[in-house]
């Protein structure tokens, strides 16, 4: 999940770079604050709303047993992602005053989101935040200012940075060969029948296909733009793809979670599943969440980020090989060349910082006793996932509040039958591996 502007800049103006520091930051802060004894500070903060039903009872009681909660949380994100903002160059009031907006947006969203009712409808915190983005943003203009703050990726590049160290290495090493396999197969078969599909039966320029086929096989939106810069296709062809990523991951956000139950599928599974079909990182969150079952959260990282994340790095560079050798002629008659550092400079570098999370944690649950372990988890697991998802949340504010619908049906009905015929190919093979092939390893993670 990189994309071509982004790489273009120092290392240290990457939203990468910056989601990396902020993540880690926060995992030794709590790591350090449980080390020292001072759990509380960082329970504190790190805000968890309660479930409620017929009123809000339960919700004043908790937010008035800790009343600067709120407060604490919301100022130490302001501190730590308009900090990152200006270091990044961005215009930090406007980005301040538009995370201000969106954290009482997520603030709200977070106590609907913890409705009984709502939840018995799968309507929970992360698809409730995406309906109501795109409600608000499809129906009222947004203020420049607003729109500023709404970073999706930086949002989900730290969250998943936080994931990591939700999840021990052990089960990474175990798993992610096993993730990586999966996805080979997945990828390679779905980026080819879209290719084909959009040069052989639409005529599409084959650049054009590359972004389509990365969009639907890779990571979504950032393989579209990187595969796009790689293969030097027109900004046109990137709009498109990533336009008929959104369309496509906002539907299997409420697709494939209530195709799973219906299917009887069990949680390990079901998150495979997800990571394998979904197009984008948050998205694929949002639909793992909506399972109800941290299972499902768990095998949809391995999935998605250990499995498919890493391959834009790869894609990238056989696809600008492609497209100087066989596409583009005239590149290919000056001798241009691809050279191998191309992996690591598509490479998502917030990818490291998920595995430096995973091993930081991992040591440190290994030179506790099993006693310190489960007070570890308790009191310094449990806010990390809590500051996760409070990220999440954001980030599905803003695909909401940045998706037009009016903007989703300019792309010709080519490029959408070409994307469909992969996601028809897609999500039965993703379906199979998940829930039979490979089965037994995705039941046995817990």
């Amino acid at each position: 999940m990189t994309s071509t502007t982004q790489v273009s800049l120092p290392w240290h103006r990457r939203e990468d770079t910056w989601a990396i520091f902020i993540a880690l930051g926060l995992v030794a802060l709590v790591t350090a604050a449980f080390l020292t004894g001072s759990a509380r500070v960082v329970t504190s903060t790190a805000l968890t709303i309660p479930a409620w039903s017929s009123d809000l009872g339960k919700v004043r009681a908790a937010l008035g047993k800790n009343p600067l909660a709120a407060v604490s949380l919301f100022g130490l994100s302001l501190a730590v992602f308009t900090g990152a903002a200006a270091f990044m160059r961005w215009d930090t009031l406007k980005y301040a005053a538009g995370f201000a907006v969106l954290f009482v947006f997520s603030f709200v969203v977070t106590i609907l989101g913890s409705n009984q009712y709502l939840k018995d409808w799968q309507l929970e915190t992360p698809l409730l935040a995406l309906l109501v983005g795109m409600l608000i943003g499809n129906v009222t203009p947004l203020p420049a200012w607003f729109q500023s703050a709404l970073r999706t990726e930086f949002y989900v590049k730290t969250g998943i940075v936080l994931m990591g160290a939700t999840l021990p290495f052990t089960i990474i090493l175990q798993a992610g060969p096993l993730a990586i396999l999966q996805a080979t197969i997945v990828a390679v078969l779905t980026f080819a029948s879209i290719h084909l599909a959009a040069t052989r039966l639409f005529g599409l320029d084959p650049r054009f296909a590359a972004c389509l086929g990365a969009g639907g096989s890779i990571c979504g939106v950032s393989a579209a733009i990187a595969i796009g810069g790689a293969s030097r296709a027109e900004k046109e062809h990137v709009s498109v793809a990533i336009s008929l990523v959104i369309v496509w991951a906002v539907a299997m956000i409420f697709v494939l979670p209530v195709w799973a139950r219906h299917l009887g599928m069990a949680p390990g599974p079901t998150g495979a599943w997800i990571g394998t079909s979904e197009f984008a990182d948050a998205a694929g969150f949002a639909a793992a969440a909506a399972v109800g079952d941290e299972r499902a959260i768990k095998t949809f990282t391995l999935m998605k980020v250990v499995g498919r994340d890493m391959f834009v790095g790869i894609w990238a560079l056989l696809v600008a090989f492609l497209s100087v050798t066989v596409w583009e002629k005239a590149g290919a008659a000056k001798g241009e060349r691809v050279g191998a550092g191309e992996i690591w400079r598509r490479f998502p570098k917030f990818i490291v910082g998920f595995f430096v999370a995973s091993v930081l944690v991992t040591v440190v649950v290994a030179l506790l006793g099993p006693q310190a372990n489960s007070a570890f988890t308790r009191e310094a697991i449990g806010p990390i996932k809590t500051l996760r998802g409070w990220a999440f949340t954001w980030a599905f504010l803003s695909i909401g509040f940045t998706t037009r619908f009016r903007e989703l049906t300019r792309f010709g009905w080519k490029p959408l039958a070409a994307f469909a015929i992969g996601v028809a190919l897609n999500v039965p093979l993703g379906y199979w591996l998940s829930n039979h092939v490979f089965a037994g390893y995705w039941l046995a993670l817990n």
